[in-house]
């Protein structure tokens, strides 16, 4: 099983420019293509970007639980990821890369706790955010309306992920995003690692400790080393 990267924000915070760095950048990431019933937008590719659904296809999906989460985001408009996805990813031998809604993110991080790292990508302010929505000019009055309302609720939720991205500077956020990636997937990689030499060590220790005139003394180093190796996620 491989590991996660959960990247998460309000709509136009950047997360997808984001995930598009990463996936350039770090070749054992994949992209989780996630289901929605929402119309593509102007160059989005169904099966590459998103898989478009009906909502009655959806709703079908839904109830023969093909779905590891599904969240209807807005009235009739449902976005999930399809267990099969995250199926095909691992079974490529690739770490996968969400780009998905808060509440869907959310349930993702608790499914699988510390095989992933959760990423909320931050705007600098609601105003900044509602700028940025208006200047894709994809969104209709109504629909930049309704996306900032539920921005901010879900910028409650930041507390919930591992790590709070300000995505301020583009090209800075990049960077930092790229950082803390390749630390969370070289950090876990070695304590898996290190976990079978220090079972192996420790064994021998234990049989030294039985002829040892130094026992008290050698036990005490031996936990003092233990003690030492904290990676916290």
């Amino acid at each position: 099983m491989g590991k996660m990267i959960i990247m998460t924000a309000p709509s136009g915070a950047g997360k997808t420019t984001i995930v598009r760095h990463l996936l350039k950048k770090i070749d054992r990431l994949s992209f989780s293509v996630s289901a929605t019933t929402r119309a593509p937008r102007e160059g989005e590719v169904d099966g590459k970007d998103y898989y478009f659904l009906s909502e009655k296809k959806f709703r079908k999906k839904i109830a023969k639980g093909a779905f590891a989460e599904w969240e209807e985001v807005y009235p009739g408009k449902y976005y999930g990821t399809l267990k099969k996805e995250i199926k095909r990813v691992w079974k490529e031998g690739k770490d996968i890369v969400f780009d998905i809604e808060v509440k869907g993110a959310t349930n993702i991080k608790r499914i699988y706790e510390n095989k992933a790292l959760a990423i909320f990508i931050k705007p600098p302010s609601i105003e900044e955010l509602l700028n940025r929505l208006q200047k894709r000019d994809t969104e209709s009055t109504n629909s930049i309306k309704e996306r900032i309302s539920r921005a901010k609720e879900e910028m409650t939720y930041q507390n919930n992920f591992n790590v709070v991205l300000i995505n301020d500077v583009l090209s800075l956020a990049l960077i930092e995003a790229e950082e803390i990636v390749q630390n969370f997937l070289t950090q876990t990689t070695e304590t898996e690692t290190l976990e079978v030499p220090k079972k192996k060590k420790d064994k021998k220790k234990s049989k030294e400790k039985k002829s040892s005139k130094k026992k008290t003394k050698k036990s005490k180093n031996k936990k003092d080393k233990k003690d030492s190796t904290n990676v916290n996620w």
